[in-house]
């Protein structure tokens, strides 16, 4: 039997303008399963990154439930939402985020170090992850000396080494020529394959119809639409 990764039980979320309420989601339902490959689709502005940070616990709700492993998050303290980001969660932001002072390989450690991991497991992971997404000659290099596409395959390099069962990703593919995003999506096909999670929001419509199924957001609603047989 598959098992749910994550639930989302009559989600909404309100946030208060200047110019009045903004109801962004109302009774949103969902369930992601092990081995899922989701797209997250809609037009600018609808809430696709919102959803992500909730869906990361890095917002709360105004009401409704998220369920991770079973376990309503809603209690978490600060310091278990941490936790449960380095050990269960990966997160893939729009902007790469790459510490400017610090090289490739010094970037994509920071995830296995803060974990506490042996220094001879952070070599390996870390140089498997780099040969697999074709960046292993650019190691030693410091952002500033690499290209936006490399920029960017070492910040999903960085979000991927820890090997969590769910990965968010936003826009990971936006900056990334179609070559390179051919590649990137590749690589979600073989975590797929190791029953990895990954909900990825997205405006290229040829990597959306690739997914198993894809979430459209529109209007504060959230809707299953799906691409193809399972």
């Amino acid at each position: 039997m598959t098992k749910t990764i994550l639930e989302v039980l009559n989600l909404k979320k309100i946030f208060e303008h200047k110019n009045g309420t903004i109801e962004l989601f109302n009774k949103v339902n969902l369930k992601i399963k092990e081995g899922d490959l989701i797209a997250l689709t809609g037009p600018s502005g609808s809430g696709k990154s919102s959803f992500l940070h909730l869906l990361a616990l890095l917002d709360e709700p105004t009401s409704g439930k998220i369920l991770l492993n079973n376990k309503d998050t809603k209690d978490f303290k600060e310091n278990k939402k941490d936790q449960v980001r380095r050990e269960k969660i990966s997160i893939i932001f729009q902007d790469n985020n790459l510490l400017s002072d610090f090289t490739a390989y010094e970037n994509i450690i920071m995830p296995l170090v803060i974990k506490g991991e042996k220094t001879k497991d952070i070599k390996e992971k870390t140089k498997k992850i780099l040969r697999e997404l074709k960046i292993l000659n650019r190691m030693n290099h410091f952002p500033n000396e690499m290209s936006g596409g490399e920029q960017q395959r070492v910040a999903i390099a960085r979000s991927l080494v820890a090997e969590t069962d769910l990965i968010l990703a936003d826009e990971p593919t936006g900056n990334l020529d179609y070559k390179t995003s051919s590649e990137i999506f590749s690589y979600f096909l073989k975590l797929k394959k190791l029953n990895k999670a990954i909900i990825f929001a997205t405006h290229n419509r040829e990597l959306a119809n690739k997914a198993d199924y894809k979430l459209s957001i529109s209007r504060g609603n959230i809707k299953r639409v799906n691409v193809r047989a399972s």
